[in-house]
C-alpha cells in the first residue's frame, strides 16, 4: 500500500517542514508511517484541488481557503487538519458532502490565548506602548498625559463565552476584576462557575470599561460589532479584539478612535492582514497592535502541533479524531 500522504499549505512553511511557528514535530507523521511534503507558495490565496491530488491529508498551518473546488475529484483525500482553533477559511459544508473530516486545536490555544488577551488588557490600561516609545524618543516629560485608565474597579466585557472566552474569563476571575459576557446561547451554568453576568450584546457594551472580543468568525458574526456597537459603549471605554477581523467594522472603530469616542484599543487581528501601511491605526498612540501572532510561544507550537497531528494519525489509521469539527462525516 502507498503511504498516506499529508500536504501542508506553504504560506507558513518551507519546503524542509521548518515554519514561522517554530518546529512542529513533523517527524512523528514519518514516525507513524505517513510522509509529509509542503506545497509550494502560489499566487492563490485558495488550495487547488491539483495542489491535493494523490494525497489524503492537508495539514492547514495559515489562512489558505479550502474550498468545494479545492477538494472536488479527489477521491482518496479525507481530512483537512486546522492547526489552531478557526476553520473559518475551510468550506464545512462542502467537506462534510464530500465525505472529508475537518479537525481544529480548540483546547491546545485556550490558555495561550487568553495570556495574551490578558496581556493586550494591561497594556492598553496602563498605555504601555506609547510610554516604551517616550523612553525611547526622550520625551519623559510627556509622561503625565500617559497616566492609564488602569483596571482598578474595572468592568470587563466579554463578547463570545466559548472556550476562549471561559479560558480569559478564569484569568479574569483570579484577578478580581468584574466580568460580564455575552454570548449567543445561554450558559447559565458556566456563567456561574465563572462568577459572570451573562446578559444581551447591548448591555455589557453599554456597562464595560474594557471590551474584548472572542467570538468565532462565520457568516453570523461578520461585522458584529459596527457603528451601532461602538455608539453603544461607554465614552472612554477601550477595546479588544483577539479573534478575527471580519467580527468588526474597522472602518467605524477608525472613526470612533478618532473623534475620542473610545479611549483606545488594542488589536491583534485585522479586517486586512497584514494591516496596509495607509491604515490610521498605525499612527494611533492610544492602540496597541500585534501582528495575529500575539499568543505564540514555544508552549502554544507544541500544544497546537501536538493536537492537530495527533488527530491527523487517528484519521490515517481510521479512528476517531479528538476535535472533529464535522462528526457526522465520521459516523
Amino acid at each position: 500500500m502507498s503511504p498516506y500522504r499529508v500536504a501542508i499549505t506553504g504560506e507558513n512553511a518551507n519546503p524542509d517542514g521548518s515554519t514561522i511557528y517554530g518546529d512542529i514535530g513533523l517527524e512523528r507523521l514519518q514516525q507513524a508511517g505517513l510522509s509529509w511534503e509542503v506545497l509550494p507558495k502560489s499566487g492563490s490565496d485558495t488550495v487547488s484541488a491539483a495542489e491535493l491530488e494523490g494525497f489524503n491529508a492537508l495539514f492547514a498551518l495559515g489562512h489558505y481557503k479550502v474550498g468545494a473546488d479545492s477538494i472536488r475529484g479527489l477521491e482518496d483525500f479525507r481530512h483537512v487538519a486546522r492547526f489552531g482553533a478557526g476553520y473559518d477559511a475551510v468550506d464545512i459544508p462542502a467537506c462534510t458532502e464530500a465525505g472529508v473530516v475537518v479537525t481544529n486545536a480548540p483546547e491546545a490555544v485556550r490558555k495561550p490565548m487568553a495570556h495574551a488577551t490578558i496581556a493586550l488588557l494591561f497594556a492598553v490600561a496602563h498605555n504601555l506602548v506609547i510610554k516604551d516609545k517616550l523612553v525611547r524618543t526622550g520625551r519623559w516629560n510627556e509622561k503625565q498625559h500617559w497616566r492609564g485608565a488602569g483596571l482598578d474597579g474595572a468592568t470587563i466585557g466579554l463578547v463570545g463565552l466559548g472556550g476562549i472566552g471561559e479560558s480569559i474569563a478564569r484569568d479574569l476571575k483570579g484577578l478580581g476584576l468584574k466580568t460580564v459576557a455575552y454570548n449567543r446561547s445561554p450558559k447559565p451554568e458556566l456563567a456561574a462557575d465563572l462568577g459572570v453576568d451573562q446578559k444581551p450584546l447591548a448591555d455589557v457594551l453599554a456597562e464595560s470599561d474594557f471590551i474584548i472580543v472572542t467570538v468565532a468568525a462565520n457568516s453570523q458574526t461578520r461585522h458584529l460589532i459596527g457603528e451601532e456597537e461602538f455608539s453603544q459603549m461607554k465614552a472612554g471605554a477601550f477595546f479588544i479584539n483577539v479573534a478575527r477581523g471580519s467580527i468588526v467594522d474597522e472602518q467605524a472603530l477608525i472613526r470612533h478612535l478618532q473623534d475620542g469616542h473610545l479611549g483606545g484599543a488594542a488589536l491583534d487581528v485585522f479586517e486586512a492582514e497584514p494591516l496596509p501601511d495607509s491604515s490610521p491605526l498605525i499612527g494611533m498612540d492610544n492602540v496597541v497592535l500585534a501582528p495575529h501572532g500575539l499568543c505564540w510561544t514555544k508552549s502554544f507550537t507544541d500544544a497546537v502541533s501536538t493536537s492537530a497531528i495527533n488527530d491527523i494519525i487517528a484519521v490515517s489509521k481510521g479512528e476517531w479524531p479528538s476535535y472533529p469539527v464535522n462528526p457526522e462525516v465520521l459516523k
